[in-house]
C-alpha cells in the first residue's frame, strides 16, 4: 500500500513537470509572437508568466525533497526524482530566456526590424518543437523519442550560424543597423540556449530510464 502511494506521488509530480513545460511552451510562443508583431504589451506579460513558472519550480522542488526525506525510493525512483530536479531547472532557465527575448522586443520598440528577423522565427519554431518532444519522451519514458528530439539541436545550431553570418553581412554594409543587429544576435543566442536545455531534458530522461548519463550531441 505504501509503495502504491509513493508511485502515485511520483506520477503527480511528473504531471506538474508537464504543466510547467506547457507553461514554458506558452511563454516562448508569447515572447516570439511579441517580437514578430512588435507587441509591447504582450512582451510585458511574459514577465508575469515567468513568475508563475518560477513559483511552480519551487513547488515541484519541495515535493521532490519531501519524497526523498519521507520515503525510501528505489534506484529507479531516485533517478526519476534526480532527473525531475534537473529538468525543472532547465525549464526555468528556458523561461528566463523567453524573458530575455521580451527585453529585446521592448528595447527595439517600433523600429523596423532587419530582414523580417532572418531565420530567428524558424529557430524559435524548432526550439518549441524540441521542448514538446523532450517532454513527451520524459512522460512516456521513450528513449528513441528523446534521441530524436536532441538531434534537432543540430538544426538550431546551423540556423544560428546562418543568423550570425547574415547579420554580420548586413551590418558590414549598413553600419547604422549595427545596434539592432547585435540585439538580434542575442536573440539567436537565447534560442540556441533553449535548444540546449531541451537537449539536457532528453539526456536526463535517458538517464532516468537506463541509469546511464551521457551527452547525446
Amino acid at each position: 500500500m505504501v509503495r502504491e502511494h509513493f508511485t502515485q506521488e511520483i506520477f503527480d509530480v511528473k504531471q506538474k513537470v508537464l504543466r510547467m513545460g506547457a507553461m514554458v511552451e506558452n511563454i516562448i510562443d508569447m515572447a516570439v509572437t511579441a517580437l514578430k508583431t512588435q507587441n509591447i504589451d504582450l512582451a510585458r506579460k511574459v514577465y508575469d508568466k515567468d513568475d508563475e513558472i518560477d513559483q511552480l519550480e519551487l513547488e515541484i522542488e519541495k515535493e521532490c525533497i519531501m519524497l526523498l526525506a519521507l520515503q525510501q525510493p528505489l534506484a529507479k525512483d531516485l533517478r526519476t526524482i534526480a532527473s525531475i530536479l534537473k529538468i525543472i531547472t532547465d525549464l526555468e532557465r528556458m523561461g528566463d530566456n523567453a524573458v530575455n527575448i521580451s527585453k529585446v522586443t521592448l528595447e527595439i520598440g517600433k523600429e523596423g526590424i532587419i530582414n523580417s528577423l532572418i531565420d530567428i522565427p524558424r529557430m524559435a519554431e524548432i526550439t518549441r518543437e524540441m521542448l514538446k518532444m523532450s517532454l513527451d519522451a520524459f512522460i512516456k519514458e521513450d528513449i528513441a523519442l528523446a534521441e530524436e528530439a536532441a538531434k534537432r539541436d543540430e538544426e538550431v545550431d546551423r540556423l544560428y550560424e546562418t543568423v550570425i553570418n547574415d547579420i554580420l553581412n548586413i551590418i558590414t554594409e549598413k553600419r547604422e543597423l549595427t545596434k539592432q543587429g547585435m540585439k538580434l544576435l542575442f536573440l539567436g543566442r537565447y534560442l540556441e540556449r533553449m535548444a540546449d536545455h531541451s537537449t539536457n531534458i532528453c539526456e536526463r530522461t535517458i538517464y532516468m530510464i537506463t541509469g546511464e548519463l551521457k551527452e547525446i550531441n
